[in-house]
């Protein structure tokens, strides 16, 4: 298999450049200085062995490519660029007969649980990773992935449910490149449960770092309880996080990397990088449209859907929650 990696960022960045060094032919998708740092130089990849450069291809967009049957598409973008992406590259030929959208698998490495629907309005075998990976976009050019002794544990089926051929080959290629890889029937619950586990993501980017702040801490387990009770209220079954800890066990621990910051969350790096997006509409509003179609609140991730957005349209930088604002959150759904 051929693994195009459209969204070659931390994530991205990160899958590509282990299977790239397993032996992998992987292509990265990118744009802008970083697509042409990586068309200049390869892709500097930091991980606890150290740094190297790997020379990994690159393109800026799938008119650069002459796709064939046995190509994989890894769609590492964040959720509000998938549609774009999805439409740009589901109607191009693949030779032999076909275009993407009919002929090629794609697997959404994406955090949110969104996209896997949204991929199946285009593309006939969509198939959902849950991805469990340390990793930061450093600069131009350069990623970091801290974890060991696996660099991550990507939870593998297809969407809605179910496994297949192509998904235990892309499983068996991914666990031959320092990850661990299950598939799952039901993959979908376990990315729910990593859904909980990322709706503080909002709060770190706006109020971070969250370790060491009790008034933050306290709002980081009642954002992730609010969104359980939701999960609830809809009936959707989630990993807890109980079992997410069981079944990471010391699989995947992060490291610190000489010379490397690492970054925090995804969403606190979107606005470090001044990207003027943000993820929190799939994170958080996913918690919060559920609660309104439930009848059920959801006050706190609809503030932090709220406050984060705000940040990433105005260019704020990460952190420096207001006083004021930061005790207006805590007092949310405490009211007798």
């Amino acid at each position: 298999m051929r693994y195009i990696i459209i969204g070659a960022g931390a994530i991205g960045g990160g899958i590509g450049g282990r299977l790239q060094e397993s032996g992998h032919d992987v292509v990265l998708v990118a744009r802008g200085p970083h697509l042409a740092a990586l068309r200049a130089d390869g892709l500097r990849f930091s991980t606890p062995e150290g740094t190297r450069t790997l020379a990994v291809a690159a393109v800026g967009g799938p008119e650069e490519l002459d796709l064939a049957p046995e190509d994989v598409l890894v769609v590492a973008v964040k959720s509000q660029h998938t549609v774009g992406v999805l439409q740009e590259w589901a109607g191009r030929p693949v030779s032999g007969g076909g275009t993407a959208g009919e002929a090629l698998p794609v697997v959404c490495a994406q955090n949110g649980v969104g996209n896997e629907r949204l991929a199946l309005r285009w593309f006939r075998r969509v198939y959902g990773m849950s991805v469990w990976m340390p990793a930061t976009y450093l600069e131009p050019g350069r990623v970091a992935v801290p974890g060991a002794p696996f660099s991550g544990i990507l939870h593998l089926g297809r969407y809605p449910r179910g496994s297949d051929g192509t998904v235990r080959a892309i499983a068996a290629d991914l666990e031959r490149s320092r990850f661990q890889a299950p598939v799952d029937e039901d993959v979908m619950r376990w990315k729910y449960g990593k859904l909980i586990g990322n709706l503080p993501n909002a709060l770190d980017a706006v109020a971070g770092p969250i370790e060491g702040n009790e008034p933050v801490t306290e709002l980081f387990h009642r954002t992730m309880a609010e969104g359980a009770a939701v999960l609830t209220a809809a009936g959707i079954a989630y990993a807890t996080v109980d079992e997410q800890l069981e079944r990471r066990g010391d699989l995947m621990r992060t490291l610190p990397l000489d010379g490397v910051e690492l970054g925090g969350s995804s969403s606190r790096q979107s606005l470090t990088r001044g990207t003027g997006s943000i993820e929190s509409d799939y994170l958080n509003g996913e918690i919060v449209l559920l609660a309104r179609e439930h009848g059920v609140p959801a006050p706190l991730n609809e503030a932090l859907q709220r406050l984060a957005s705000g940040y990433a349209r105005e260019g704020r930088a990460p952190g420096g929650l207001p006083a004021a604002e930061l005790a207006a959150l805590l007092a949310l759904g405490t009211e007798a």
